[in-house]
């Protein structure tokens, strides 16, 4: 039950895991605290410190110099019935403010202490951190604003300021649903009582914008399930899921899900990671056994995902009768920096119907030519994925319908089709509709062919 770099950026926040930890967090705590035996110029004693020497300096200079508003003490909200020792806020627009402040400050320490409870890093819990710190600094505006504001009649004189009242528990809620639905409804009504207030003076206009930003953001707690805490050594591996039904068709991985069948080619994947990044619960990473899980995201999604693997090596199929993926309405080549071509068309390859997304090598040293294999990271090739722009490139009539793309034996990558060439950050670098590419890695005019593959005795096979 604490926080962690994974929930807060904050110097020293360290998770406590044995008892070395543990001395060490407390250390921590005396040396930033007041409680340092020797000059420590971060700890809050040094900093008070510090304050009250600058204080007296200036007040030195001059006797009058006075350095904060005349803020109540001990203000409250009600009539007391012993006024003694206390400030009657009965400025109306004051009021309001320390009331809404109030409200932030007991939703905060609502927030903090449930991020507590809520066990190992979560969305869940990141979220509730980062409510209660935003809390804090919209608490700061409206405090800012009540101590510039009159406490009322009965105290001439004298401005108003937060009294920091909580006028419930704030031990945390226990984790669910339930408690998740009282923060959204709890920042939704600090939003509403935010926009009410008097918002002439520039820091309640900030407070209430920047509560009524966390309301949309608390938003999401509703959209949030309980899971059981997951492992965060990553030495541990996730937990197995149930195997949908695979089977290997023509050296090909295919998984069957409900309504989307999954073909992986391993032969063409470059390690892109478009799946895993976009499909990370379809797609489990470094596991053990069954890989791939089409049921656990929604089909458009997964296939919109599939779409996004360079290489062509993740395909689907539609088992709800649906139209399947369509050639792109531009043919494109990109020239990806010191990798691959990466095609996409109604391709052909070597005479050979392929599919509409490929990665070609351009290193010459892939082991599984034409395709690239990941050998240039090997091999350390090293050439530009931002080559010129040919300035006299015209738009072509048609820019998609068949690209046919014909290796050369020991030779370039002959290519004939309507075609763009762009550069590996999506800028245009020719419009054409045949080129010969570079395969052999040594072209002085990448990405096109200069004939050097002759000279080196570059071998295709």
């Amino acid at each position: 039950m604490q926080l962690s770099p994974n929930e807060i950026d904050l110097r020293g926040a360290k998770p406590v895991l044995c008892s070395k930890t543990a001395i060490e967090a407390c250390a921590a705590i005396i040396t930033e605290g007041e409680g340092a035996s020797g000059e420590s110029p971060n700890s809050h004693y040094c900093r008070f410190r510090h304050i009250r020497d600058e204080y007296q300096d200036l007040l030195a200079k001059n006797p009058n110099f006075v350095p904060a508003h005349p803020a109540a003490t001990n203000p409250v909200l009600r009539r007391p019935p012993i006024a003694e020792g206390r400030v009657w806020l009965e400025d109306e627009a004051a009021t309001a403010i320390v009331d809404v402040a109030n409200a932030a400050y007991q939703t905060m320490l609502r927030l903090i202490a449930y991020s507590y409870s809520v066990h190992g890093p979560s969305p869940e819990k990141n979220l509730a951190v980062d409510l209660g710190i935003d809390l804090m600094k919209a608490m700061t505006l409206l405090g800012e604003s009540a101590a510039r504001r009159p406490a009322g009649p009965s105290n001439p004189g004298c401005n108003a300021g937060m009294s920091f009242t909580a006028l419930r528990d704030s031990a945390p809620f226990p984790q669910g649903a339930s408690a998740r639905r009282f923060f959204a409804e709890r920042m939704n009504e600090l939003s509403k009582y935010a926009t009410r207030l008097d918002e002439s003076d520039m820091r309640v206009a900030r407070a209430a914008g920047l509560i009524k930003a966390l309301a949309l953001r608390a938003q999401r707690f509703n959209e949030m399930t309980t899971a059981p805490a997951v492992a965060t050594d990553a030495t541990l591996a996730p937990i197995a899921k149930p195997a949908p039904p695979t089977a290997m068709i023509d050296g090909a991985e295919v998984v069957d899900g409900e309504t989307v069948q999954i073909i992986y080619h391993g032969k063409l994947c470059i390690h892109s990671r478009f799946c895993v990044t976009g499909a990370p619960k379809v797609f489990l990473a470094n596991v053990q056994g069954p890989w791939i899980h089409p049921d656990d995201m929604d089909a458009e999604e997964l296939m919109a995902v599939s779409r996004e693997c360079p290489s062509g090596a993740i395909q689907y199929r539609r088992k709800d009768g649906g139209r399947e993926e369509q050639p792109p309405p531009v043919n494109l080549i990109s020239v990806r920096e010191a990798g691959p071509y990466a095609f996409r068309g109604d391709l052909s390859i070597d005479g050979k119907p392929f599919g509409y997304r490929a990665t070609l090598c351009r290193c010459g040293a892939s082991k599984n030519k034409p395709f690239c294999d990941g050998s240039h990271h090997d091999v350390h090739f090293d050439a530009s994925g931002e080559p010129p722009t040919d300035d006299k490139t015209d738009m072509l009539a048609l820019r998609d319908g068949p690209l046919e793309v014909a290796p050369q034996l020991d030779g370039p990558l002959m290519v004939r089709g309507n075609l763009e060439i762009i550069s590996g950050t999506g800028r245009m670098v020719a419009r054409l509709q045949s080129a010969k590419l570079c395969r052999c890695g040594h072209s002085n005019t990448k990405p096109y062919c200069d004939g050097t593959h002759a000279k080196i005795g570059f071998k295709s096979t």
